[in-house]
């Protein structure tokens, strides 16, 4: 690969994450700030993002790789989604906004699988060059939280314009990536929806495993749909921008990963994933702005080792289980259950918690994020218990 394809590569990375990340982690504070919305709302926002991801499957697979060149249909995705973006951040009540995220959504999920695809395209290894080009999507993310907090602009509908601004210098650019025609081969539905890995749950410590995975995303969808929420009540300045640095965190522990999958095996590795959203969300009950600010901090940057020691780990270890035949069948099988039904699920648990502990006042709601904190800790404690006593690693390598 070219310096020239792999700088196009990495700058499309920067602005696909950069869009993502301008909206999405500040999109509960203005909702229940600018919109009034309660938690139920809130959580059904986030909701919108799993619908897409069950669907977006079926769009790529279906129709985009087989019909239309990769980088026009990114493109025109794009543009489509910057002016959806920018109505999102137009409307003045919640049910015509639940609906312009939901096609939003629809449209960008898609992208992410676009964009991959075009960067595979142009490698001869991969293994070795696509790391060095997605980290790009993580600095556009960090980038995105730096901008909205220190403008101070998260409880703004700025958050959704800035990010229709990027979206559409992105579907304009997208344009000028390198040509990815479409690849000419019969797709099935069970290709799309990875029934062909059904085989794995053969393995009663795949499917433990598999189960786990699924109940865990309801704790991590509290972690993704009130954290910013949460962090501006309790008066942390540029809540935004410290929140990246729980991407910074993700990306040194993923450096980390290959020594410690050595030393630790799976089944340890999951279990301190776990352990660690265990306490993330107790540092989070307890912390406040002041004396506890460390306990904020500390949550924050547990981020890195809650999502990679869990599902970086699950998708290495769904990756050995499944073996060459059915691979990419796996990990869209596991991709599915998780990011789509597992979150899909736990947006909708989150709102109904957050709702359950809170109270309307003249001034607007007031969460007990003590209580709300305490619900995804003790999720994830009881599937931490039923994993260490049940799950056998019958696979280590």
């Amino acid at each position: 690969m070219s310096f020239s394809v792999r700088l196009r590569l990495s700058v499309l990375m920067l602005l696909e994450y950069f869009t993502w990340g301008a909206w999405y982690v500040t999109m509960s504070t203005y909702l229940i700030t600018a919109l009034k919305a309660d938690a139920v709302q809130v959580g059904a926002a986030y909701a919108n993002l799993s619908i897409a991801a069950i669907i977006s499957p079926f769009f790529v697979g279906l129709i985009a790789d087989r019909f239309f060149a990769a980088q026009k249909v990114l493109g025109v995705l794009h543009l489509a989604g910057a002016v959806t973006l920018y109505l999102t951040g137009s409307v003045q009540d919640f049910g015509s906004f639940w609906w312009l995220i939901l096609l939003y959504t629809l449209l960008y999920m898609p992208t992410m699988s676009l964009a991959n695809a075009i960067s595979f395209r142009q490698m001869t290894d991969a293994g070795r060059e696509f790391p060095s080009v997605r980290v790009f999507g993580t600095v556009g993310w960090i980038a995105a939280g730096l901008l909205i907090g220190f403008a101070k602009v998260e409880a703004s509908a700025l958050t959704f314009h800035i990010a229709a601004a990027s979206s559409l210098l992105l579907g304009v650019y997208s344009f000028f990536l390198p040509d990815t025609p479409p690849v000419k081969k019969k797709v099935q539905l069970s290709d799309v929806l990875g029934l062909d890995a059904l085989v794995l749950f053969k393995s009663r410590s795949y499917w433990l495993f598999f189960i786990t995975a699924i109940a865990v995303c309801v704790p991590l969808a509290f972690y993704y749909s009130f954290t910013n929420a949460f962090l501006n009540d309790s008066g942390m300045s540029n809540a935004a921008g410290k929140m990246t640095l729980g991407q910074v965190s993700e990306f040194l522990f993923l450096l980390l990963m290959p020594l410690l999958f050595v030393r630790m095996g799976v089944k340890r590795m999951l279990i301190l994933g776990m352990a660690c959203w265990i306490l993330r969300y107790v540092l989070f009950a307890y912390g406040d702005s002041g004396t506890g600010a460390w306990m904020l901090y500390g949550g924050i940057v547990l981020h890195g080792m809650c999502y990679d020691f869990f599902f970086v780990t699950g998708q290495i270890y769904t990756d050995r289980k499944a073996g060459a035949a059915v691979r990419s069948a796996a990990q869209g099988l596991i991709t599915l259950a998780t990011y789509g039904i597992g979150m899909l699920v736990g947006s909708y648990v989150s709102g109904f918690v957050a709702r359950q502990f809170s109270h309307v006042t003249a001034a607007g709601p007031v969460y007990d994020w003590q209580a709300i904190w305490l619900v995804p800790a003790g999720i994830t404690a009881v599937f931490l218990l039923l994993f260490v006593f049940l799950f056998r690693d019958d696979d280590r390598q």
